[in-house]
């Protein structure tokens, strides 16, 4: 089966051609397309049908004017949002990355239900880019394999998840948690000797070490860090030098689109 991806793009994205790429070595066929060609549609509840794979890059879309991905999310919640709920209904899968993760919760798309939550500015109050160290948490998803390690870049300023008062975070709607480097232990609250938001392994200051979210179907994915990022050797610091690679290996962004398009072939 051939798989066909979509990769959104709107003013001010930077990570659209880098994604697409990922989506193409994982076998899929991509293509980019402005949001507002999907809003010229006759009924853009349909904009979506014959596409497999709806990737939302990195970048600042409208310039983060109201808001990371405020704009682009509201435009998905009121038009688009049925295109998407539609493409999850048949199987399809969706995922959103630093600014596309912003933009799917600023749509309610995650971590949906009754759970309110926010991609807030970083607690260090400056633009973090750096590598980080993550654990997949979540057996639910087809992007991910639970308790694999995985080494990937962020570049965000508003990439800290908050939950509204009183809100709850479903234990298996996490999918991905930051670690510390050194052990592998994640810097959640009550762990011993272990602050609340361990920085800079926590960059932003996460609510519980979050780095990205599943819906209750697994099927759409929102993450901070960049997958696309790292999908070639010499993506990693000190590939040159077989240094400084970290404990996931290789091309390991590469390997959650290869998921994907695996888990749609069938």
């Amino acid at each position: 089966m051939s798989v066909k991806a979509l990769v959104l793009r709107a003013a001010g994205s930077n990570c659209d051609r880098e994604t697409a790429l990922a989506c193409e070595r994982a076998g899929a066929s991509a293509e980019r397309v402005h949001v507002n060609r999907l809003l010229e549609r006759e009924d853009p509840s349909k904009a979506l049908d014959g596409v497999d794979l709806l990737a939302i890059p990195g970048g600042f879309t409208y310039g983060d004017d109201l808001g990371a991905g405020r704009i682009l999310g509201v435009m998905l919640e009121h038009k688009l949002k049925d295109a998407v709920q539609a493409l999850v209904a048949r199987g399809g899968l969706v995922i959103g990355i630093c600014n596309g993760f912003q933009v799917l919760v600023r749509a309610g798309l995650l971590p949906g239900g009754d759970v309110a939550a926010t991609l807030a500015p970083n607690r260090s109050g400056r633009f973090e880019s750096r590598w980080t160290r993550l654990r997949c948490e979540s057996e639910r998803s087809p992007w991910l394999k639970q308790g694999e390690v995985l080494d990937l870049p962020v570049a965000h300023a508003e990439g800290r998840l908050a939950l509204g008062e009183g809100a709850a975070l479903p234990a298996e709607q996490v999918a991905l948690r930051y670690l510390l480097p050194t052990d592998g232990a994640p810097g959640v609250e009550g762990t011993a000797g272990v602050s609340p938001a361990e920085y800079p392994a926590n960059p932003a200051g996460s609510h519980d070490d979050v780095a990205g979210l599943i819906d209750g179907t697994g099927q759409i994915l929102g993450l901070m860090p960049h997958p696309e990022r790292n999908i070639e050797p010499w993506h990693r610091p000190g590939w040159s030098r077989r240094k400084g690679a970290g404990a996931s290996g290789e091309s390991v962004g590469l390997r959650l689109f290869s998921r994907a398009v695996e888990h749609l072939q069938g």
